[in-house]
């Protein structure tokens, strides 16, 4: 049975963000921030496996370059990280 025929009638779903009227312009930056911190807020509170906070969680790594979250990460790590989480 060739692969092709294996994933025959599995559907994959691909989502982004959904739009935010508070970032209009096509630089996302200020968006992905937004959502990186919306996202270890909603952990603080709820908890890492909440579905609310796994929703940030899926936009966050959408929007932002994998860079900037690892540096962020490391940051929060150090206790240097520039954000209010």
């Amino acid at each position: 049975m060739s692969e092709e025929s294996d994933n025959e009638g599995v559907e994959i779903k691909l989502e982004t963000a959904p739009h935010d009227p508070r970032f209009q312009t096509t630089n996302q930056a200020k968006h992905c921030w937004s959502r990186y911190i919306e996202y270890h807020a909603c952990v603080k509170q709820k908890g890492e496996e909440d579905s609310e906070c796994q929703k940030f969680k899926r936009w966050y790594k959408s929007l932002c370059p994998m860079e900037w979250v690892e540096n962020w990460d490391e940051q929060r790590a150090n206790g240097t990280f520039p954000g209010p989480v």
